[in-house]
């Protein structure tokens, strides 16, 4: 299978290609590198895929709707996975407009070029953000999800909506992925996980709002990757049983699906900073806010459609998973230094003699 990935130099971009060129595919990757947060790490994420002789990188961005149809008819997609997005709820505040020009504008693009090309399965990459203001835990696909709460979750909503009009007047085959707070090594700085770490290492506060009184689905990247990787061949068709009277919104007389990609296991944002502190074997200093515009108490995903397809559950605890971050942490920004008196590219896990 030739598959497109776009945001490929992304977090989740990049660990999907990787694995899905380890599993034989042919993967073409797009990524326009824009700087919302270090470009270097888009580039080292990049260059460890540029190895892979079946890797064919194309820099380009979502608005570019030329070039991004000679892209598909250069190339015959089997599938496309669309992972490529403005991203991070509180700046949606700040740019509003960065958020219609590549999470809409480009997303429409990308709908008329599988639409042109008849690409027989898309996958694209919704959010926990969109449940808003829904107080009912945990999330599930079969709740509505009409009141989103930042920019940001508003333009996922609409991509949802925007993939099923396709989906029910050109018969495309979508998938839709909302993922929960997703973690672990080559993530992304703006993350809370990643620019913690950072600033405790650099004996500078951290910012928690509302107390830490927070909870997150902390669900780790290769437990999303997987996930993708068995809805890949999974193209959805239209639910016969499906009641426009009863209308659930997991599913349609489209062929169109929505999954939830969580943990199911929510940890509050106070124990995540303490899991950081023993593993950093450092004490952050915090200073506490009220709680910010655009954020939620809590999100928690309902996985129970992915586990009675696939008998899929996330595996990986949040200790475990933040251990390999902060290894490779260690190893990528060490150069030489030492993070809590261990030599760059040392485990920390061995250090406290628990291994691997």
């Amino acid at each position: 299978m030739r598959v497109l990935v776009t945001g490929s130099a992304g977090f989740i971009g990049y660990h999907l290609t990787e694995r899905l060129l380890m599993k034989g595919y042919t993967v073409v990757g797009i990524d326009n590198l824009n700087p919302y947060y270090d470009v270097e790490l888009k580039y080292a994420r990049l260059n460890r895929l540029l190895g892979h002789e079946r890797f064919r990188f194309v820099p380009c961005s979502l608005e570019e709707r030329e070039r991004l149809t000679e892209l598909f008819e250069e190339n015959g997609f089997s599938a496309v996975v669309h992972l490529a997005a403005q991203a991070g709820v509180r700046y949606s505040l700040e740019k509003p407009q960065a958020y219609i020009d590549s999470n809409v504008t480009g997303f429409l693009n990308v709908l008329e070029a599988c639409r042109s090309h008849r690409i027989p399965h898309l996958l694209f990459a919704s959010s926990s953000s969109v449940y808003g203001a829904n107080r009912k835990v945990p999330y599930s696909v079969q709740d509505p999800a009409d009141h989103p709460v930042s920019l940001y979750a508003a333009t996922k909503k609409a991509n949802e909506m925007m993939a099923h009009a396709y989906s029910h007047i050109y018969r495309l085959p979508v998938t839709g992925l909302r993922f929960f707070t997703v973690y672990g090594p080559w993530g992304r700085p703006d993350m809370a996980y990643y620019s913690f770490t950072r600033a405790i290492l650099e004996d500078r506060p951290i910012t928690v709002f509302n107390g830490g009184d927070m909870w997150r689905d902390f669900t780790y990247v290769d437990d999303v990757v997987t996930a993708i990787e068995l809805l890949l061949p999974d193209a959805p068709v239209a639910d016969e049983g499906w009641n426009g009277l009863i209308p659930s919104p997991e599913s349609s007389n489209a062929p169109y699906r929505l999954y939830n990609i969580g943990n199911h296991r929510p940890v509050k944002l106070a124990d995540m900073i303490g899991l950081l502190e023993e593993l950093l074997g450092k004490k952050a200093r915090i200073e506490y806010r009220p709680m910010h515009p655009g954020d939620v108490e809590i999100t928690c995903a309902d996985m129970g459609p992915l586990e009675e397809r696939f008998g899929f559950a996330p595996q990986t605890r949040l200790e475990d998973g933040l251990r390999r971050f902060v290894d490779w942490y260690g190893e990528f920004h060490g150069s030489g230094r030492q993070l809590a008196g261990v030599p760059a590219g040392s485990s920390f896990a061995e250090r406290k003699g628990e291994g691997q």
